[in-house]
């Protein structure tokens, strides 16, 4: 298998030779209504710098479903109606043998550049029920607003349901919602098709309980980092057949159900750093933990993610 990723620039030698003002990467300027440099003349398509609609910044993000958008509303100008374009957003899929992979709004190096102070989630929900035959994990990243919630991004990866998962995700960003927004959603249900708590509504619930100070967490780039002198606590919940096929150095391994028999292992005056193989039986530690008077964190999308990565 060869994967060619050489990347694409605009072909707009045709304007620069017209005399039309292009960018530094030779993108063709235009206006919120297409217009070009020059009056009477409009440019759509994988030729035209953009605005970003998550950041305000100018970019180049040449799509089929935004050109055409672009296309409809510089025809409206051409003949005399007021329409603006308000932003390209970035929704895109692929499909990599028999799996899918989607993202919309920007992603951690976006975010950075646009001095965002973001956070992440990595989940795994199914793509529906999983008592109904056929049902296939989703790996998610949704990036959000520290403050607000607001959703700024998501990318996910999987054999099912990814369209329809970041096409939803994809929505609630053109309308500027949140995590509460998320979970608001009325989506349709049945075990064939998804969960009563579908993957979007899942993420909402994540990120609400980070922003409402639920849920602490930490990432997988943080692992490295993370003291060994007995300063803090790290806690691997998985079962034991999980951690023999891997685990993070250093982390004591307590099963999620002998916990709460094994509290006299672990010191209430240090903080307690938390994994498990996605991130839900660490969870439920934490808020385990939590109650019982520990400062506890959680790896978010737990040894699945770390193990992707650096294992």
């Amino acid at each position: 298998m060869i994967i060619l990723s050489a990347g694409v620039k605009p072909e707009s030698k045709i304007a620069e030779d017209a005399g039309i003002a292009l960018n530094q990467r030779k993108s063709i300027i235009v206006n919120e209504s297409m217009e070009t440099s020059v009056k009477g003349i409009y440019a759509v398509g994988d030729a035209v710098e953009i605005i970003d609609y998550i950041t305000g910044n100018k970019g180049f993000i040449p799509l089929a479903g935004p050109a055409n958008k672009q296309g409809r509303i510089a025809a409206d100008n051409i003949c005399g109606l007021n329409s603006k374009y308000t932003g390209t957003q970035g929704s895109s899929i692929i499909k990599i043998f028999d799996m899918a992979v989607a993202s919309t709004g920007i992603n951690e190096k976006n975010a950075t550049m646009a001095g965002l102070n973001y956070e992440k989630i990595f989940l795994y929900p199914f793509s529906h029920a999983t008592y109904y035959p056929g049902a296939f994990p989703i790996f998610m990243k949704v990036i959000f607003e520290k403050e607000s919630g607001r959703i700024l991004g998501a990318q996910a990866a999987g054999f099912d349901g990814v369209a329809k998962t970041i096409d939803i995700i994809a929505t609630a960003i053109r309308f500027k919602g949140a995590a509460k927004d998320l979970t608001d959603l009325e989506l349709c249900y049945a075990p064939p098709f998804s969960s009563a708590k579908s993957p979007v509504n899942m993420a909402g619930y994540m990120i609400e309980n980070i922003i409402t100070g639920k849920l602490k967490l930490f990432h997988w780039h943080d692992v490295k980092n993370l003291p060994r002198d007995g300063s803090i606590q790290l806690l691997d919940v998985r079962t034991a057949p999980e951690v023999s096929r891997g685990s993070i150095e250093g982390f004591m391994h307590i099963e999620l159900d002998t916990l709460r028999n094994n509290l006299d292992k672990l010191n209430q005056a240090k903080p307690v750093y938390v994994s498990c193989q996605s991130g839900l039986r660490s969870y439920i530690a934490c808020m385990m933990l939590k109650n019982k008077g520990y400062d506890c964190y959680n790896l978010s999308g737990g040894y699945n993610i770390y193990s992707s990565i650096l294992a």
